[in-house]
């Protein structure tokens, strides 16, 4: 594979681009007739940048732009098992001078809190990606660095996440735009469809509203079909969409108060859209590792408002690229216009609304959670569990969480003896609609003991909920930054250079001290170099990987490897003395004892988390595989802040066993169990000769495409 060198600064044409007051937000508000495809063509186009080009060099090239992200530098494809031993893609050079932090540092909102220089350092890298083309960061640049809050986040099941996102569609009051890599009709869509259902039954039900001013509601997902080789934005009939078997979305005539528009975006071949992310009323916004889908996978969403919320907007009008029909309704409405403005009113405690279509009152005996460690709320058993067949749609988040936490609390009888045990109630969570009657290990510690430890699906801020709870005053934001990629579609190894590329790789680069990865697959070539260069500097780099995930798709031509065979590479790479600072892990659910491969279906693990040095974060869609290094269409959101990255890592630790029963013998570069066996069912270190990985791997291509393997 050709090696390429990332660019190294900040240019003057970047740096006017960031601190534009232009933004295709706000081209399409002053202009309602643009499509996003035509605002961005007008901001940031061939013609566009060229009148922006201040200090270009004669040596830099004009490109060509298409929209896709996708000029990028020739490649042999070639296979990439040679970058083991060769030095991390981007050079290896001094600390930035302060001067280039300085000017990373102008190229953003941060609100009242100074980035910390390890964010700093990592933007700026992510900056510089953007000089040839910027599309490649899938968002306005002046919207690139922003700043905002994290009042939620989920470390569960789909249900869980799909309740909460039931909750803000259900709350809406003038637009919702949901995106998702696949949607398959399921347990987990039908929380989203009865929330929409039941949204246009409440609109129906308040007199303001009429046939006239309806919620605008946009849905973007990928299926990929023939018709994308000749435009990758096809609109949706409601006759594909209202399939049972499938989609199954409600029809328009079902829903006359909200006016949905459903889009299938793909860039042939291999460009995926796999973006994840719901934004409702341009005021809050959720960004997932998950699909709509029912499966076993551990996944984690998290919950954002404040200016970053605008960020998240432009990207999904420049997602969707067509004209707006009807036109979204906030489009001169930001996020960052009302943030201190708009304080939602959220009641806690006795008394609390509960709206289910007809106004009802939730037993809420006692306040919600104080602490984002708090695992269970004091409530009445009489609050019932939001579910498909009895939706329950709460005005609160406080009470959502006290609704969720509840859930899991070990349940009496009159009598007061246990009819269910924390660790029960868990294994029944994580089983949800797919394993009905797989158990507990019985060797699986219960934390009826240990507060701290129990599985907590919704974690608060402790900073937030302060907010919530009586004190008039609005959580202070922290500094953020979108780090995504555009998709690509052609299948070699060119698309390298982009801000989630050169976020991670900067993250591994500049770590002192930590480096935390939790991802269900890690093969991307450029990432294991930059791994052995962190564990040979004395950085400690902790890896939370799911054993098996999607190990026959990960076994054809140019993707790789499957994960045993690259952790026992790793290991096998690094001296003695450095290879005790790479700590390896396969997940391991709440409920067991050892690690379950995922071909099985029983406990797997989705979620997309970096944490370096303990206060920077970067979490979303993004793999740390080929396929998310170099093909799909991701979006990340980078936070500088201690308290948000705790909270995460506290919900990490407890919320799965993967600390206490996965990790990896360091010796031999694989996962034991006491009696020195693998686990059941894995393909083993060595996946065999090359037809034979390659039948493998077309296997999991197939169930890629079903929406049934690892994606």
């Amino acid at each position: 594979m050709t090696k390429f060198k990332f660019p190294d600064h900040i240019s003057d044409r970047i740096l006017d681009l960031c601190t534009s007051s232009e933004t295709v937000s706000s081209l399409l508000a002053r202009e309602p007739n643009f499509s996003p495809s035509d605002a961005w063509n007008q901001l940031y186009g061939r013609h566009a940048l060229k009148k922006r080009s201040l200090g270009f060099g004669k040596e830099e090239k004009e490109e060509e732009e298409t929209l896709d992200g996708s000029g990028e530098v020739d490649s042999d494809g070639q296979g990439l098992t040679t970058y083991y031993k060769s030095p991390p893609t981007p050079p290896h050079s001094p600390r930035l001078a302060q001067e280039h932090l300085d000017r990373a540092e102008k190229c953003g909102k941060w609100g009242s809190k100074k980035p910390s220089e390890l964010f700093l350092q990592i933007y700026h890298d992510a900056l510089c990606t953007l000089d040839d083309d910027p599309l490649r960061g899938m968002v306005s640049p002046p919207l690139l660095g922003t700043c905002g809050t994290v009042p939620l986040t989920i470390i569960s099941v789909i249900p869980d996440i799909a309740r909460h996102m039931a909750n803000l569609i259900y709350r809406a009051k003038h637009e919702i735009f949901l995106a998702t890599n696949y949607w398959q009709s399921s347990v987990a869509s039908t929380y989203l469809t009865n929330a929409i259902r039941d949204l246009n039954r409440r609109l129906a039900s308040e007199a303001q509203f009429s046939h006239e001013n309806k919620i605008a509601l946009k849905i973007l997902y990928d299926r990929g079909t023939p018709k994308q080789l000749l435009s990758r934005h096809q609109i949706v009939s409601p006759d594909t969409y209202t399939d049972a078997s499938t989609i199954d979305l409600p029809h328009p005539d079902e829903i006359p108060f909200i006016d949905m528009q459903v889009m299938n975006f793909h860039t042939p071949i291999v460009g995926t859209f796999h973006a994840k992310y719901l934004v409702v009323d341009r005021r809050v916004a959720m960004l997932q590792s998950n699909n709509i889908q029912d499966n076993d996978n551990l996944e984690m969403a998290t919950h954002l408002e404040g200016p970053v919320v605008d960020s998240l907007w432009d990207m999904a009008m420049i997602s969707w690229y067509k004209h707006l029909e009807p036109g979204m309704p906030c489009v001169d409405s930001p996020a960052s216009e009302a943030w201190g403005r708009e304080k939602e009113v959220e009641e806690t405690g006795v008394g609390q609304i509960e709206r289910k279509v007809e106004v009802k009152r939730l037993a809420v005996t006692q306040e919600p959670p104080t602490t984002g460690t708090t695992t269970q709320a004091t409530v009445t058993p009489k609050v019932p569990q939001n579910t498909i067949e009895e939706p329950h749609y709460d005005a609160s988040m406080a009470v959502e969480v006290a609704r969720i936490q509840t859930s899991l609390a070990s349940k009496l009888d009159p009598g007061r003896s246990v009819v269910e045990t924390h660790l029960q109630a868990v294994t029944r969570l994580l089983n949800h609609t797919q394993n009905p009657n797989f158990t507990a290990d019985p060797l699986a510690p219960d934390p009826v003991n240990n507060p701290n430890n129990k599985m907590t699906p919704y974690l608060f801020l402790p900073h937030h909920q302060a907010s919530i709870q009586g004190q008039d005053q609005n959580p202070e934001p922290v500094p953020m930054a979108l780090v995504n990629r555009a998709p690509y579609g052609l299948p070699n190894h060119s698309s390298i250079s982009n801000p989630q590329n050169a976020a991670w790789l900067s993250a591994l680069r500049n770590a002192t001290h930590t480096v935390f990865i939790q991802t269900p697959t890690l093969n991307a070539a450029p990432l294991l170099p930059a791994i052995l260069d962190a564990c040979n500097r004395g950085v400690q780099v902790t890896c939370f990987v799911c054993l098996g995930y999607n190990d026959a798709g990960e076994l054809l031509p140019h993707q790789n490897g499957h994960n045993e065979m690259v952790a026992h590479q790793l290991y096998s790479s690094l001296s003695p003395e450095a290879r005790q600072n790479l700590h390896y892990y396969w997940y391991v659910g709440k409920d067991q004892t050892k690690p379950l491969v995922q071909s099985k279906g029983l406990r797997s693990c989705h979620i997309k988390l970096m944490v370096v040095d303990g206060h920077v974060g970067i979490m979303g869609n993004g793999n740390q595989d080929t396929q998310s290094w170099f093909y799909s269409q991701e979006i990340n959101v980078m936070i500088d802040s201690e308290e948000v990255c705790e909270t995460w890592m506290k919900g990490i630790m407890r919320n799965q066993n993967t600390a206490i029963y996965g990790a990896l013998d360091k010796e031999k570069g694989m996962w034991l169990d006491p009696d020195g066996k693998e686990a059941d069912g894995v393909i083993g270190v060595d996946p065999g000769g090359r037809m034979k990985r390659w039948a493998k791997g077309a296997v999991g291509a197939v169930k890629r495409v079903q929406g049934i393997g690892g994606f």
